[in-house]
């Protein structure tokens, strides 16, 4: 005989959750720490052979292993999300996606869990991802060298009071960066691209006047650049729109204490047409027509966030 659930019973069971999200923090911390670092160190372990031998050929299969390395990572990452209690993933859109292919991933960005969410789903069928990271970021114990590993291009942008003092750095980031590029053409790679350059509050949709609902206006140098450089080696544009229950921004900390339950996602595969590449700082009419075409995917990406939140009663 079944019997109906009492008003003590639910608190019951509210109290005990409660009491156990210290315990889950601490487990999947622990966890995610103990994997980043052991892994972490393997990655460097495959650098220093690299780093001593500068040899295309030797340098490849190094890549090639840290790239695997990465991918364990990544898998362990993707771990934490079901580690001490079920996570409901959501994903809908285009699922035809290969490990063996290039792809530019245009994303919203609610919070630092967004990253764990496109590990995740890079480890289900995209190849692993890479960031263009700024030039000082190479100096910072183990994050530096194990993205240099990882073949992580490192941009040195040059300002132009630089550029008025000394004419030859025009266009030397743009060169550097693509030479430094070409290593993906060896290993398959996805290329992240937060568009609104910064976590989105409410504080900076007032202060930014946003024109959009759910999201900041989007920058559209960095996804230019990155298209101006690899452009040509991209398979396709992945347009990723994340949600989380409530329209909240989860902190790691609600991750790793499994209060978070329910990530929603939506895929878009776009083609790299040719009116996409071209010089943005120093092209006029092409810079007015990118800012024209990511603000037009930002106001579908807009549109699209409500429908899923009236499709999944997303609060």
């Amino acid at each position: 005989m079944r019997t109906t659930p009492t008003i003590c019973d639910e608190r019951t069971e509210t109290m005990l959750t409660t009491l156990l999200i210290p315990f889950r923090f601490i487990i999947t911390f622990t966890f995610a720490l103990v994997s980043t670092g052991i892994i972490g160190a393997l990655i460097i372990l495959v650098g220093l052979p690299k780093l001593l031998l500068p040899i295309p050929a030797v340098q490849r299969m190094f890549s090639t292993w840290a790239n695997g390395l990465f991918r364990l990572w990544g898998y362990a990452m993707s771990a934490t999300f079901r580690l001490t209690q079920p996570m409901r993933w959501h994903i809908e859109g285009d699922s035809q996606l290969h490990r063996d292919r290039w792809y530019m991933i245009l994303a919203n960005h609610r919070s630092w869990v967004d990253i764990l969410v496109l590990m995740h789903l890079s480890c289900r069928n995209m190849p692993m991802p890479r960031f263009f990271l700024k030039h000082q970021l190479i100096w910072v114990p183990i994050v530096g060298l194990g993205c240099w590993t990882l073949d992580m291009p490192f941009m040195k942008r040059y300002s132009r009071e630089q550029i008025a003092k000394n004419p030859k750095l025009q266009g030397k980031d743009i060169s550097t960066t693509q030479k430094k590029c070409q290593k993906f053409r060896h290993i398959p790679t996805t290329v992240i691209n937060f568009c609104e350059g910064t976590r989105f509050t409410p504080e900076k949709h007032a202060k930014r006047q946003s024109p959009f609902k759910h999201l900041l206006a989007p920058k559209a140098g960095g996804t230019a650049f990155a298209l101006q450089i690899m452009g040509q080696q991209f398979d396709a544009i992945l347009d990723i729109t994340i949600i989380y229950p409530d329209d909240k921004r989860p902190a790691v900390w609600q991750l790793l204490s499994g209060q978070l339950r329910d990530i929603y996602v939506n895929v878009e595969t776009l083609p790299v047409t040719d009116d996409l590449i071209g010089d943005y700082f120093n092209d006029e009419a092409f810079k007015t027509h990118f800012q024209s075409w990511l603000n037009s995917r930002w106001q579908r990406k807009d549109q699209l966030i409500d429908a899923m939140k009236s499709k999944s009663d997303i609060s």
